[in-house]
């Protein structure tokens, strides 16, 4: 996909002159504005949203698509990309998915009909074939998740194999065999799902340690961790700990781990995700990997105001680090 750069750069003008040029910019030299022109034709380059916003017809507004507005850790992210935007004279429109593909895809026509500047992808529920036409009709940045094979959209989050490698490996150097795993992802082919079963699956192998059918589990809530212990219970050959992939997961198993009599982490050890205000007020503490909320939401608006404002992008992921935080829980 063409971008101003490239037309800047075939029509041997500056990025600014093609930025003129799109917002009708009466002071432009006419055969400046002509080759422009040539060259957009002959790159096939379309205007997107945010050139059309440059002559005069921009909403101030971004989308930002959540899959649970109730997960303390989208909270956080949207807080943190609230406060960019109102920096910048910005709002934000905040759509809550429900983990709905279909609910998804409405959210995304909003960009389609020019409703909004751009939208930041928080959660990604349906398969990135079907979300990625939507990139022709305006900016999209991708928080948190991130496309299989990422050619088209700028992303942010943090490397999801490493961090759930680092939480496994802590757990078998703990003296942990028999380790259960709880994939928290809706949407259970999606790249973040795959890459931390990756990290999972690798720390485990190293250790030559057995994964178990039984010992899969899948949730992303508080009554989900509590559903999990009363599964592991019911096992003939319980696992001694577990990855739960998030903090509201490792909450529920916790809770009811008491509840059942069962000693954190003695009976039981408890890894959570996210490191969310629960993670360090919950008795045991958890022990969790910790994902820089802050930095990620901010980086994200960044990323999107920045399209919004020159319509120059450039396709690649912005990675920040997620260290393991140990607490009580293991």
């Amino acid at each position: 996909m063409p971008t101003i750069k490239d037309v800047a750069k075939h029509a041997g003008v500056s990025r600014s002159t093609v930025s003129r040029v799109l917002n009708n910019h009466p002071y432009v030299d006419e055969e400046k504005r002509r080759s422009v022109k040539n060259s957009m034709k002959e790159l096939g380059y379309l205007p997107n949203s945010s050139a059309q916003r440059l002559r005069g017809t921009q909403t101030r507004t971004i989308a930002v698509l959540v899959a649970r507005i109730m997960n303390p850790f989208f909270s956080a992210i949207v807080d943190a990309m609230d406060e960019v935007a109102n920096a910048h004279s910005y709002r934000l429109i905040l759509c809550n998915t429900r983990n709905s593909k279909k609910q998804e895809l409405h959210y995304l026509q909003l960009l389609r009909t020019k409703q909004v500047d751009g939208v930041v992808l928080a959660s990604l529920e349906n398969d990135w074939s079907v979300i990625e036409p939507y990139v022709a009709y305006g900016p999209i940045v991708v928080c948190n998740e991130y496309p299989p094979e990422n050619k088209s959209v700028t992303v942010v989050t943090i490397n999801q194999t490493k961090a759930m490698y680092a939480a496994t490996t802590h757990l078998i150097e703990k003296g942990h065999t028999a380790i259960s795993y709880c994939n928290v992802i809706g949407h259970s082919a999606s790249a973040l799902s795959e890459d931390r079963r990756k990290g999972f699956v690798q720390a485990m192998n190293e250790h030559r340690l057995p994964m178990k059918k039984t010992w899969n589990f899948k949730g992303h809530s508080i009554e989900s961790g509590r559903k999990i212990v009363s599964e592991m219970l019911a096992l003939a050959e319980k696992p001694t700990a577990i990855l739960t992939g998030s903090d509201e997961v490792a909450a529920g198993v916790i809770a009811q781990s008491k509840m059942e009599g069962l000693s954190v982490p003695g009976d039981l050890a408890v890894v959570g995700f996210d490191d969310q205000a629960v993670a360090s007020l919950l008795e045991p503490q958890i022990t969790t990997i910790r994902q820089p909320t802050e930095e990620l939401g901010r980086k994200t608006m960044e990323l999107i105001l920045s399209i919004v404002t020159t319509g120059e992008m450039e396709v690649g992921t912005y990675y920040f680090s997620a260290p393991l935080i140990q607490r009580q829980s293991t």
